[in-house]
Formats: structure tokens, C-alpha cells, sequence
């Protein structure tokens, strides 16, 4: 099967599952200063080239299922980037010039290598979902506290045993918060400063779904706080 790499009047590439596609094609394409949407999804992508930094109208990236290990320094000139997803990569670290994407909305590492977030995460004013499950995060900067717009924090499956103190108190925007398969316990959560505010917002949140007769599992209720 020859490489399905779409760019079209959208200002989009997409190729998924081509095990053989020549990066460099594909990037010989995204010189395109207009571009908004990249998806490079399901292949055998290891490394970036720094020219992603080019990509000044860039507010799609969707990256998972390769073999990416780093990030380059670059991702932070795509200072237009709303999503990232670069979930099922082997990543160890993140850049610090993560924090200059200020209107980034929704950042999903999940299941890579992680064990740390960068101080700099603090920085992404705009975030609202960030997702890390399934990695071997072992504690959240300070500077997490800064993100006020985010409304859900997903990190299942990781080494946590505390979180920091004025998370609940500080992001007064979050009504989710998932830690299964962390060793913390109910107990130090709701100890911290801010959790019976936190567990009015998520209960509201629940509340307008049902009232919006809008179909949830029977997990969902406990999703606020789901340890």
C-alpha cells in the first residue's frame, strides 16, 4: 500500500498504519505556513524533525501510537497549538519549552515512559484536560496549581502518593480528577486544602449531565475522585 498522506485546501496531513512512510516526505509538506492539522498517528515514527517548528498556524497534532522518545525543543514555537496528543510513544521526558504553549487545551501523554512533568507545565494557562495515564509519573510540580482553566486531570496507573497541596485549593476550574491505581488514599485527599469546594464543583458537573438526560455508566458518578 503506497503512503496516504492527505493535505488538502483544510490545511491538514494525515497519514495512519503506513509502517514504511518516509518522514521526510511527509515533512517535505509541512514547510506549509498555513497548516492546522497534522496527524501522523500509527506508524513507526521515532524521531522530529526541528522543522516542526515552522508550523506557526499549528492546532492539531496527533502523534500516538509510534516510537517517539523526545520531543524536540521546537514544539514550543507552536505557540497556536490547542491539541497534542502524543499518547503510546515511548517518551522519557518533556521539553521545557512545553510551557510556551499557551493555548494549548488538551495535552494527552498517556502511557509512555514519564515520571516527571517539567516545571514549566505550569505555564500552559489554557489547559483544561490533561491526560497522563498509564506512565510512571511519581509527583506533579508546584507549578500544576497555576493551571486555573483546567477541568480534568486524568492519571491512572502511575506512581503518585501525594498531590500537591494547593491543587484543589488553587485550580478552582477542576471537577475531575482520576488516580486509580496510585498509592494515595481517600483519606490524604480529601485532607487537602480546597476538596470540599472541588467536590461541590464535581457533583454539580454530574448533576447538569443527569438533568441533561445524558447517558453515564455507573462509574461515572465516582469519576470526580476516582481513586
Amino acid at each position: 500500500m503506497g503512503c496516504c498522506v492527505k493535505a488538502n485546501a483544510s490545511k491538514e496531513i494525515r497519514t495512519r498504519n503506513h509502517r514504511h512512510v518516509g518522514l521526510e516526505k511527509i515533512f517535505r509538506q509541512v514547510h506549509e505556513p498555513l497548516l492546522c492539522i497534522l496527524v501522523l498517528a500509527d506508524n513507526l515514527i521515532e524521531n522530529l524533525p526541528v522543522n516542526l517548528g515552522l508550523l506557526k498556524s499549528l492546532k492539531v497534532a496527533t502523534l500516538d501510537g509510534n516510537r517517539i522518545r523526545a520531543l524536540p525543543d521546537e514544539l514550543g514555537q507552536l505557540v497556536k497549538l490547542e491539541r497534542l496528543s502524543v499518547s503510546a510513544n515511548l517518551l522519557m521526558s518533556l521539553p521545557e519549552t512545553i510551557g510556551r504553549l499557551q493555548n494549548l487545551v488538551l495535552l494527552d501523554i498517556s502511557n509512555n515512559k514519564l515520571k516527571f512533568f517539567p516545571e514549566s507545565i505550569g505555564s500552559c494557562f489554557s489547559l483544561e484536560e490533561l491526560q497522563a495515564n498509564d506512565n510512571s509519573i511519581e509527583e506533579l510540580p508546584a507549578s500544576v496549581c497555576n493551571l486555573v482553566q483546567l477541568k480534568s486531570l486524568c492519571l491512572n496507573n502511575n506512581n503518585l502518593n501525594q498531590m500537591p497541596l494547593n491543587l484543589l485549593r488553587e485550580c478552582k476550574s477542576l471537577q475531575t480528577i482520576s488516580l486509580h491505581g496510585n498509592p494515595i488514599s481517600m483519606d490524604q485527599f480529601q485532607q487537602m486544602d480546597g476538596f470540599k469546594d472541588f467536590e461541590a464543583r464535581r457533583k454539580q458537573k454530574f448533576d447538569k449531565q443527569i438533568d441533561s438526560n445524558v447517558i453515564i455508566s455507573s462509574k461515572g458518578l465516582d469519576e470526580g475522585v476516582d481513586l
